[in-house]
């Protein structure tokens, strides 16, 4: 078991916006998630990583209250997981593994469907329906329905609807695979921006360029168990290497040298 970083004596308190202990899910008979903790600062974009398996999509599940845990807590915005699931659900903003979205509607419909039941004023959505659709080059496609898009324009589509009501935290599963590089550009970009305007980003993915690029702090997980979180860094520090990919190799594998 490798060490979580945790904050130095004499330095403040940092503001947590996830605060997840022991969180546990089985599905069926298998331990998917297995007493997971970590802790998410407030308004840092924050990777979940791990080998296929890991547990990653079923701990994002969990934590926007798709799945019920089995055993632990997590406090989302200090709401509980589980007491507050309505409250959970308003402040944040999903991009799913399965993007969801309504094939037989066209994106400004789809866009203006949810500003709706999010409570967004008429002149709101539409200002964003036209922001985020010319910022991610969709703005040609707005009228065509949504079941005609190829998987890079829906998976644009869906991050759009991830951040339009300015979720305070957005947690995002494997938002780039499969993409074209243009589109993964794009996508980074906005996850970037997204964080600089103080939205915490949770973002599980294989890249680990592209985590290395966007993260500030990783949690590494491998069967269901945390084994390690921190900053780069402090993780390349930890296991004497310079490249995430090898930090991540080494962590997965429970090697370290000391």
């Amino acid at each position: 078991m490798f060490p979580v970083y945790s904050i130095p004596e004499g330095k403040e308190a940092m503001v947590y916006s996830i605060s997840v202990e022991s969180i546990t899910k089985y599905l069926g008979k298998t331990l998917a998630v297995d007493h997971a903790s970590f802790n998410v600062q407030e308004g840092i974009v924050f990777g979940l990583l791990g080998p296929n398996g890991a547990g990653k999509t079923t701990t994002i599940r969990m934590l926007t209250t798709v799945l019920k845990p089995d055993e632990g807590t997590a406090k989302i915005r200090g709401y509980d997981l589980v007491k507050d699931a309505v409250k959970v659900r308003e402040v944040i903003g999903v991009l799913p593994e399965d993007t969801g979205l309504y094939d037989r509607l066209t994106p400004a419909e789809m866009l203006i469907f949810h500003g709706k039941i999010r409570g967004m004023d008429k002149k709101e959505i539409l200002e964003k329906t036209e922001k985020y659709l010319s910022m991610l080059d969709l703005q040609a496609n707005r009228d065509q329905k949504v079941g005609t898009f190829s998987k890079g324009m829906k998976q644009k589509l869906a991050l759009i609807r991830a951040v339009f009501h300015e979720p305070e935290i957005i947690f995002l599963d494997e938002p780039t695979v499969g993409l074209d590089v243009m589109s993964a550009r794009q996508i980074r970009k906005l996850i970037s921006e997204e964080s600089g305007h103080g939205t915490t980003v949770v973002l599980s993915t294989h890249n680990m360029w592209e985590a290395q690029q966007l993260c500030r702090e990783v949690a590494v997980i491998n069967k269901g168990k945390i084994v390690s979180q921190g900053t780069i860094e402090a993780l390349e520090q930890l296991t004497h290497e310079k490249d995430l990919e090898d930090v991540f190799v080494h962590l997965v594998r429970g090697e370290v040298t000391e």
